[in-house]
């Protein structure tokens, strides 16, 4: 139980903090702020609770974790359920936070119209094939470095946390302008919970990441074999 609570919280945590990095300071930090916060929150993370659940706080880890062998069907799945819960509960966090600005006439630069909780929606210039693309590579890119330096044969050990928190930061710089970055379907789902309008593209934050999760489980398995019992 402790470690679902852990990934309850990490994943509020990153939605709200990282999400909300886009929200309030969006258009004075830019695409290379939103990407360096995501990035910081999830390395302060990893080494918060990396050693009690494995700081997955992503379904696509959690997913690719499974197929490797590195933890069991049941605990996938409750790792999945605890992370949309803390989504969830972050992006409701950060709604109520901002709707107590809007009423005090405060407009956080320009984020009361639609999808001002940084939801993942195709932006303009792009189409559905170039987000699925994107999804899917980034999530195959971002999770290869999950697994990689978590392998407990060849990681880095003290270090993952770094390579995976610096990885989540250029993979949204990269993806912002895409659909805002997803790679973890969690992530997409948080906000969407209160910005129904983003319920229309949310299926590619889901079938992008879990391709991209397992092309990174084979591409893995291909250069370094099957380890089980790495750091989950």
């Amino acid at each position: 139980m402790k470690k679902l609570i852990a990934e309850g919280v990490g994943t509020m945590f990153l939605v709200l903090l990282a999400c909300g990095s886009a929200v309030l300071a969006g258009p004075s930090i830019g695409v290379l702020g939103i990407g360096l916060c995501f990035g910081l929150v999830l390395i302060c993370l990893c080494y918060c609770i990396g050693n009690i659940s494995g700081c997955h706080v992503n379904p696509a880890v959690s997913l690719a974790m499974f197929l490797s062998g590195r933890m069991s069907g049941k605990d996938c799945l409750g790792y999945v359920v605890f992370q949309l819960l803390g989504a969830a509960i972050g992006a409701g966090l950060l709604y109520a936070f901002v709707a107590m600005g809007e009423t005090t006439g405060y407009n956080f630069g320009g984020t009361t119209g639609d999808h001002y909780l940084a939801t993942n929606v195709i932006q303009p210039g792009a189409n559905a094939g170039m987000a699925l693309l994107a999804e899917g590579l980034l999530t195959f890119f971002f999770v290869l470095i999950v697994l990689g330096a978590t392998d407990a044969n060849r990681g880095f050990g003290k270090f993952a946390g770094l390579a995976i928190g610096i990885g989540l930061g250029l993979v949204n710089i990269v993806g912002i302008p895409v659909d805002n970055c997803s790679v973890n379907p969690a992530r997409s789902f948080g906000p969407a919970v209160f910005d129904p309008t983003a319920w229309g593209d949310f299926w590619i934050m889901v079938v992008g990441p879990v391709v991209g999760a397992i092309l990174a489980v084979l591409c893995w398995q291909a250069v370094a074999g099957r380890t089980k019992g790495a750091i989950e």
